[in-house]
């Protein structure tokens, strides 16, 4: 059964994995196996290879400006929900809900993002 402390410390390692340079920390946080959703409309990225060039190809770099806040809001056996908030320094803003699933490692082999930025017009 996984614990809030292992999912939030995974939250935080997926944090600093985001801005350190390079996709190296990403065998820490995911399994060889994971698939990987980055919304819940889109094709699964599928082995630890496609979600490094994901990874790449999604950020702006690991210098890239922005706050993230996150709180565990379920956790249910091996699966997670986590509530996300990020705000970046050019005043884009996103609400996330991860849904993830960590093996015995404590490494992610199941992970959905369901992504909202604000309605059109609003303030970002």
């Amino acid at each position: 059964m996984t614990e809030r402390r292992v999912v939030a410390a995974w939250v935080d390692g997926y944090e600093r994995a985001w801005r350190t340079a390079g996709t190296d920390p990403l065998t820490e946080l995911f399994s060889e196996t994971i698939s990987y959703r980055p919304s819940p409309w889109a094709d699964p990225i599928e082995g630890l290879d496609g979600l490094r060039r994901f990874w790449e190809e999604e950020r702006s770099g690991p210098d890239e400006g922005f706050h993230m806040e996150a709180e565990t809001v379920a956790v249910d056996g091996p699966h997670a929900v986590v509530r996300v908030a990020v705000d970046y320094d050019d005043g884009e803003r996103w609400r996330d809900l991860w849904v993830i699933t960590l093996d015995e490692d404590g490494r992610c082999e199941r992970f959905e993002e369901w992504p909202f930025e604000p309605p059109r017009g609003e303030e970002r």
